[in-house]
């Protein structure tokens, strides 16, 4: 797929322009896995990253990513949440596979290699990538500041309150509990609370 530009505006061969060829681009990516050093899948998503955006490489190295999973540690009686990689080792990186591209990815830092024949990677498959939760799946709950809701898990079970603040980036808000006359302030994770319609 050959671009040029046209009165700064993006055309391909076809005269599909801006961000019509950015979504065909972005369309024929494809879920890679990548093996990496034990304990470099962050490093290597930062490099890789870092080299994409300098090469101006946006279109054929779309998203790279390192899959983890939430875990509730209960430590000394107190709750943490963590986050573990579910695939050590290994980065899915989402890209149209070419020389320059594979070229890029094989050579970064802490990268041993793609999954799958060393000539020619093979691709996740589309039920792989479903499974994975890579694309389509996107987890949403809208808590709002002034939202009743009710405590149901933890020591405060059952207690009712008011949202006084969400932080959605660490799934957690901070919700005003009346208890003994006063109102209290409680940090509590998405999952220990529910909204009262």
């Amino acid at each position: 797929m050959s671009l040029e530009e046209n009165n700064n505006q993006v055309v391909d061969e076809n005269g599909v322009e801006g961000s019509e060829v950015e979504k065909k681009v972005s369309d024929d990516a494809k879920w890679y896995v990548v093996h990496t050093y034990s304990s470099y899948e962050n490093k290597v998503k930062a490099n890789l990253e870092k080299i994409v955006e300098n090469r101006g490489m946006q279109d054929y190295i779309v998203d790279v990513v390192v899959p983890m999973e939430e875990v509730i540690e209960d430590k000394g009686g107190k709750r943490r949440v963590t986050f573990k990689k579910i695939f050590p080792g290994y980065v899915l990186v989402k890209m149209i596979m070419s020389d320059e591209s594979w070229y890029v990815v094989r050579n970064t830092r802490g990268v041993t290699g793609f999954v799958g024949p060393s000539a020619k990677p093979v691709p996740l498959s589309e039920e792989e990538v479903k499974a994975m939760r890579l694309e389509g799946v996107e987890t949403f709950v809208d808590f709002n500041v002034g939202d009743n809701v009710r405590v149901i898990d933890g020591p405060l079970e059952n207690f009712v309150g008011t949202i006084e603040e969400v932080h959605s980036d660490r799934r957690k808000a901070r919700v005003l509990i009346s208890m003994f006359g006063r109102e209290t302030p409680v940090e509590l994770e998405y999952g220990q609370i529910q909204i009262i319609l």
